[in-house]
């Protein structure tokens, strides 16, 4: 399993939101906005919400157990100068536990073990 770079451990925990890519039993793709926190302890991405229990994002990783997250902004547009990090890996829809993992976040939430790690811009070269 890759380990997140102290320099993408410190661009996650400057960000609030990310994009969480999931695929259904059918196959189908699903993305979308989503509150996260980077669990340093386990090497884990935690992804929350108020009723993820509910979701078809949670739904999607009883299903199948895969997903990818994306993280990305502008530090400039001129010059232009993007950052992003995806992290893909197995997913567990976990049922409790994650009040206290943020802001925003119910009982239940996502946790992706990163397999496959691919950064732009945050790094130092």
């Amino acid at each position: 399993m890759p380990e997140l770079t102290p320099a993408q451990l410190d661009y996650l925990a400057g960000q609030r939101l990310g994009r969480l890519a999931t695929a259904g039993a059918d196959g189908r793709p699903h993305v979308v906005p989503t509150s996260f926190s980077c669990n340093r302890e386990l090497g884990t991405i935690d992804i929350g919400g108020h009723h993820v229990a509910t979701t078809k994002k949670y739904r999607d990783v009883q299903a199948n157990g895969w997903a990818a997250f994306v993280v990305d902004d502008l530090v400039s547009v001129d010059p232009w100068r993007p950052r992003m990090l995806e992290i893909r890996g197995r997913a567990e829809a976990v049922p409790t536990g994650g009040r206290g993992l943020g802001p925003g976040f119910g009982d239940a939430f996502i946790r992706i073990h990163p397999e496959k790690v691919n950064s732009f811009g945050i790094d130092p070269r």
